[in-house]
């Protein structure tokens, strides 16, 4: 059935080919003649290379090739690039595929094998001889801004590598004016995305005709073949990336890496193909870090709880080179901190810091994480402050539906219902009976406690002309093609990737429903730049439905069009009389009168002596390009459920609940799953997952016995409530909303904890919650 398919809970399409191992991971591709890689890593965080010496390496039996980072440097055009510069004239550390000179953080490349296979490699890597000279190393924010501290690149006259600005309204006034100032620090600590599969790429440069080939697990197949074209000198043209099944991505396969341009140097240097695929102690210090800052706010309010201004500085603390997104994921929280809170004075300091880790780059939230924090905290804060009750102060603050759209620091607001949600997530959490079983379980002695976070998410990113002028190097524009074929069958090509968020399913449903056919009938094809249109961005962003979903609306509309004009030309009838449904159309009216799709493809393409009206072209496809006017903003309200142990600074989550507004829902089914995957990673960034070093820089988490992560049993029971506030500048009025489940998940655990320690009077400003954190808190309540 066709008719209501948006909106409703379909089985997702991929599932079946993904669960009785049908797919096709990076790993599982097999070139013919295909040679395998492997990375010397430096173990030292900050050294300079004195000699690298290849040659017992080299002689080694089945090794094909050996590259140093000077080797790798020599044989491309530009270094790595930063597509995200706020101060495009400012000066920029340059990295390069591999280190050259110098090694800026442990785990850093520092040369390649290519050999008949991984073992062979990976002996051959031991046996190459690098000399170091160790250099000071600064690894937290404190270290690196240090007068006279070690400076990781010597042309950079300290170690920041990127400052910005995010500023809106008189804030000065806003605080000599001021009844009430409160000022907080809070600290984030360093994370990584941690995906089931690894990163990999397959190259295979063509000696004949400089074509480079590239199976890469990416979500930005696009912006992938853009920046290798940059850096090898390579018209696009000459550059295909596909895209296999993708074991999740959390944003760590946006990013651009030195890996894939080191895997095309080799398989050029070979002329063979060249796989390499990162084991997972390489993952660790390899893959996009993210989440560490620093930020001091102080907040301004009136007596009688309106909060008139926010100020403060973010420190990033980025790594020893700038990853692809740069300062972007930072700024990102700056641009976002203000939250669904109407407030009129803001400014925010960014300053990126380089330290001797692991690049900075995108994981699930970007920087919406750490703002959603702050905010909350904050609201809390005056609530405690003024003595009211903390739902109070948002609803006195909350941008009103009738203020949309919305001009906040950086970001127009579309559309929201702030209210009521909030109200909707009230209702849920009693319905629940949380309330009741809480203070029955503090009868008992039991610290058990309900917290809450509202939270905004800037989704739909995509207008390609303001993120250029906020400093984006690349596009934001989506293209969709939609074609039906010969037998009445529809074929969507789409430039976003699929890595299990169900975007095929999505699209199928979108167009399925716009063009009147079965959900069978529609088949959804991505993954290769040489078939599939041009997506700037990628996949990221919660972009995918919000962006792609509505090209795809435009272009399936245009199409049934044009197929009501055929039918009405076959029926004689006019086009305004016909209906079509399940592959079938038919005159309103005469239930006789019915033609079948496959007839209008046949007519289209086969059989066109006066089958199509006069000047009607043949073929039936159409292709939107769609640059958004302005991103959407979705919105929700989380509510977390834990139980403290006092003893051991041990906390339980026990439930939680998302009330959540994405406008026009595609799928219900999807929306939960991502839900409830954002969450599980919010719970694990909330109390779980911290990535460590040592005292002399040296990287400490090298795999899941020491990067913990939750496991089903530490997940609780979820719960989603749905309303829906469609985007009116979108067509189909679709929100994203892949990224909501982590935003608030921080907050609102760490407002339980709170209320289960309240007695204690413990406050919550850093992340993750551990046990040792919570214990001291818990003593430095109890002391004051």
């Amino acid at each position: 059935m066709s008719e209501g398919l948006i909106g409703a809970r379909v089985t997702r399409t991929e599932d079946p080919r993904l669960l009785t191992g049908r797919a096709t991971f990076l790993d599982d591709v097999r070139a013919p003649g295909m040679l395998e890689a492997a990375l010397l890593r430096s173990t030292l965080p900050h050294a300079r290379v004195v000699r690298v010496d290849t040659a017992a390496a080299a002689a080694h039996p089945g090794v094909f090739a050996v590259l140093t980072g000077a080797d790798v440097k020599a044989a491309v055009v530009a270094p790595q690039p930063v597509v995200w510069r706020p101060d495009p004239d400012a000066p920029l550390p340059v990295g390069h595929p591999l280190a050259v000179d110098v090694v800026r953080y442990p785990g850093q490349g520092v040369a390649a094998v290519a050999a008949v296979d991984r073992a062979t490699a990976e002996d051959a890597v031991e046996l190459i001889e690098v000399e170091y000279e160790p250099l000071p190393a600064v690894t937290t924010l404190e270290q690196a801004l240090a007068p006279g501290a070690p400076r990781l690149h010597e042309d950079l006259p300290d170690n920041v590598g990127a400052r910005a600005v995010v500023e809106k309204g008189d804030v000065e006034a806003a605080f000599a004016r001021a009844d009430v100032v409160l000022r907080e620090s809070f600290r984030f600590s360093r994370q990584t995305a941690a995906p089931l599969e690894t990163r990999g790429v397959v190259a295979t440069w063509d000696p004949v005709t400089s074509r480079l080939d590239l199976w890469l697990s990416t979500q930005a197949p696009e912006l992938v073949r853009e920046l290798m074209g940059e850096v090898l000198g390579l018209p696009v043209g000459r550059i295909r990336v596909r895209t296999p099944d993708v074991g999740g991505g959390f944003g760590a396969k946006f990013d651009f890496y030195g890996e894939e341009v080191v895997a095309a140097v080799l398989s050029r240097a070979t002329g063979r193909p060249v796989k390499l695929v990162e084991d997972r102690r390489e993952s660790f210090v390899a893959s996009s870090h993210s989440r560490e800052q620093r930020i001091e706010v102080e907040l301004a309010a009136r007596a009688d709880g309106t909060i008139t201004g926010l100020r403060g500085t973010v420190h990033g603390v980025l790594g020893g080179v700038l990853g692809s997104v740069g300062l972007s994921p930072c700024w990102t929280t700056a641009a976002t901190m203000t939250g669904p809170y109407d407030i009129p004075a803001y400014r925010m300091d960014v300053v990126g810091v380089l330290t001797n880790k692991s690049p900075y780059g995108s994981y699930r939230g970007y920087g919406l994480p750490k703002a959603n924090f702050v905010h909350e905290h904050m609201v809390e804060a005056l609530a405690r402050r003024l003595g009211v009750d903390a739902h109070a102060v948002r609803r006195r603050n909350f941008i009103r539906p009738s203020a949309f759209p919305y001009a906040s620091p950086v970001f127009v607001y579309d559309t929201g219902r702030y209210e009521e949600c909030l109200d909707l997530c009230l209702r849920a959490v009693a319905r629940a009976g949380w309330p009741a079983f809480a203070s029955s379980a503090r009868e008992r002695g039991e610290a058990v406690g309900i917290g809450y976070s509202f939270h905004t998410e800037v989704s739909g990113f995509g207008p390609s002309r303001i993120i250029n002028q906020g400093g984006m190097r690349h596009s934001g524009f989506d293209e969709e093609v939609v074609r039906i074929d010969s037998t009445g069958h529809v074929t969507v090509h789409t430039g976003q990737s699929a890595m299990g968020q169900g975007v095929h399913t999505a699209l199928a449903q979108v167009a399925a429903q716009t063009l009147g056919v079965p959900l069978d009938h529609v088949t959804v094809i991505s993954g290769d730049t040489d078939s599939c249109p041009y997506t700037g961005y990628g996949t990221g962003a919660s972009r995918a439905a919000a962006v792609g979903g509505a090209a795809l609306l435009t272009a399936a509309t245009r199409l049934r069009a044009k197929v009501l004009r055929i039918a009405g030309h076959l029926l004689e009838v006019s086009p305004d009389d016909l209906v079509v449904a399940d592959g079938v159309i038919s005159v309103r009216g005469a239930p006789g009168a019915t033609l079948s799709l496959a007839r209008v493809g046949d007519a289209a393409y086969r059989r066109l002596d006066g089958a199509l009206p006069e000047g009607e072209a043949p073929s039936l496809e159409e292709r939107e390009v769609y640059d958004p006017v302005n991103v959407t903003t979705s919105c929700g309200c989380t509510a977390a459920l834990v139980s403290v142990d006092v003893e051991t600074g041990v906390v339980t989550p026990l439930g939680h609940l998302i009330a959540h507004d994405c406008g026009t829902v595609i799928n219900p089914l999807i929306v939960d799953g991502q839900l409830h995957g954002g969450a599980a990673q919010g719970i694990g960034g909330a109390l779980f997952e911290q990535l460590a070093y040592g005292p002399s820089g040296e990287a400490l988490t090298r795999s899941f016995t020491d990067y913990l992560v939750p496991t089903a049993v530490e997940v609780p029971p979820f719960a989603v409530e749905h309303m829906s506030t469609p985007a009116e500048h979108v067509p189909g009025g679709f929100k994203g909303m892949g990224e909501a489940g982590v935003v608030g998940a921080g907050a609102a655990i760490a407002h339980a904890v709170e209320d289960a320690l309240s007695a204690h009077g413990v406050t919550i400003t850093s992340l993750p919650i551990t046990p040792p954190a919570l214990l001291a808190a818990i003593r430095e309540g109890a002391g004051r």
